[in-house]
């Protein structure tokens, strides 16, 4: 056994927890639970304010962060490496430490102890990160472009520029899989963006404000495809990807047509656009937001079009109003599921809601339908959700999920599922309901460890 099965390796942090919630853990059932990873944590250690006048210094938590350390350390050496717990601390100190120990089909959870999306189909993804760009017959680059006019202009800005030869350009080529517009390979022949040429910050920054963003090397090129934006099940199943008729980008999580040259320096990235919307162009450049999962902004309709016309706003923003493909259901939103119905909708969510429960039965038989997520009594009848055949995700309370598993009623469309509960609710029955379902698909399960040991009577003030 690791040392993260030792009890020793808990005690600090137990200790913290102890006096932080001594009342809590005293009353019948009482317990305290978190969730420590590699980096990050949460875990409910009280926040002590700082003495008036003067800021929070890292010596004011330092005990906390001595032991929340001594626990990531016995953690494995990976970036997603995490364990959630629970712990039973009485009056007498005799204690029960329950550990979680991850499994490879069940997120970690988000600021608790329970877990995330269960993914119940392996490799599975949710259905926009499935979706492929559209054909759009006819698209050209844009009446912009200028090839001349861009090299010229870039070897005024850039005059000591060292750029990129016709056989790192063919290389470049052969690595991302296809070839490079012709805007781009000028780009890279007037400059190959390598910092051994650059030297310093001012080359480097002359460069950027030549081209309009921050401009990646020739080496550095990469495809902007579904893999390179990362997802939570439970956030990705929520989403929509729509096309418009009237749209300059395509509405995709990535393209094999995204190909990466650049970044705003913001975190985001500039692309170049080869498989455009209907009203786009060939080879436009386009930014992804990295606060958005799907989607990209316009950013110019050619590269000689940015460079000449530089200091743009690419933002645009991403409409939050997606109905009819996706609705929500709640007291202050959509007020019934008659008007959430729709032949396009995939998602339903069922928020806060004050009137009496609601029936599914508007949208049984709807095509399109794959995501149902609902709050704590919302629903009037769980078991209509056997009749949803097309739901490849659910979220449900684990009240409402503990009726579809009674009655052998949980749709078998699912490719993942989540359990929505209060984080204060005890993570062991929220981990055992996970169990159940998993095992409906044989997946691997979450196994518990459990630790004994005695911190002592707690010491009564003087």
């Amino acid at each position: 056994m690791s040392s993260l099965h030792d009890f020793a390796t808990w005690e600090p942090l137990l200790r913290i927890l102890r006096i932080t919630h001594a009342k809590t853990l005293a009353a019948q059932g009482g317990h305290v639970a978190g969730r420590i990873g590699q980096s990050s944590w949460s875990v409910p250690l009280q926040r002590l304010r700082p003495q008036p006048g003067r800021a929070m210094l890292v010596s004011d938590r330092q005990e906390e962060f001595d032991a929340i350390e001594r626990v990531q350390n016995a953690l494995p050496k990976t970036a997603d490496a995490h364990i959630a717990f629970t712990a039973e601390i009485p009056p007498s100190g005799k204690t029960v430490l329950h550990l979680f120990n991850p499994s490879p089909a069940a997120y970690p959870g988000i600021g608790n102890a329970h877990p995330g999306a269960l993914v119940l189909v392996e490799d599975a993804v949710p259905e926009p990160w499935r979706r492929l760009p559209e054909p759009v017959p006819g698209a050209q680059p844009a009446p912009s472009v200028d090839l001349a006019l861009l090299e010229r202009t870039l070897r005024e800005r850039i005059p000591d520029a060292i750029g990129a030869t016709e056989e790192d350009i063919a290389a470049a080529e052969a690595r991302l899989g296809m070839a490079l517009p012709e805007e781009i390979k000028v780009l890279y022949r007037v400059t190959r963006a390598r910092w051994e040429g650059w030297g310093n910050y001012e080359t480097a920054e002359r460069v950027f404000k030549a081209v309009g963003f921050e401009l990646c090397s020739l080496d550095d090129l990469s495809i902007a495809n579904v893999s390179s934006r990362h997802f939570r099940w439970e956030h990705g199943a929520r989403q929509v990807a729509v096309n418009s008729p009237d749209a300059a980008v395509q509405d995709l999580v990535g393209s094999p047509g995204w190909i990466v040259i650049g970044g705003t320096g913001g975190g985001d990235q500039v692309a170049v656009d080869l498989t455009p919307g209907p009203r786009g162009y060939t080879g436009q450049i386009i930014v992804l937001d990295h606060e958005q999962s799907i989607g990209a902004n316009h950013f110019a309709e050619s590269l000689t079009d940015l460079v000449l016309n530089p200091n743009r706003d690419w933002y645009t923003g991403r409409s939050w109003d997606r109905l009819p493909f996706a609705a929500t259901v709640h007291h202050q939103s959509l007020t019934s599921i008659e008007a959430a119905a729709h032949p396009d909708l995939e998602v339903l969510s069922l928020g806060v809601w004050d009137g009496e429960p609601l029936s599914l039965a508007p949208v049984i038989g709807l095509p399109r339908l794959r995501t149902l997520s609902a709050y704590p009594d919302t629903l009037a009848d769980p078991l209509e959700i056997a009749r949803l055949t097309g739901l490849e995700f659910l979220e449900l309370t684990p009240e409402d999920w503990r009726v579809l598993l009674d009655a052998d009623a949980v749709p078998r469309s699912l490719s993942a599922a989540s359990i929505s509960a209060f984080s204060s609710r005890d993570p062991r029955p929220i981990v055992a309901l996970a169990n159940e379902i998993l095992a409906l698909w044989d997946r691997p399960l979450i196994t518990e460890t459990v630790i004994d040991g005695d911190l002592g009577p707690l010491p009564q003030p003087q």
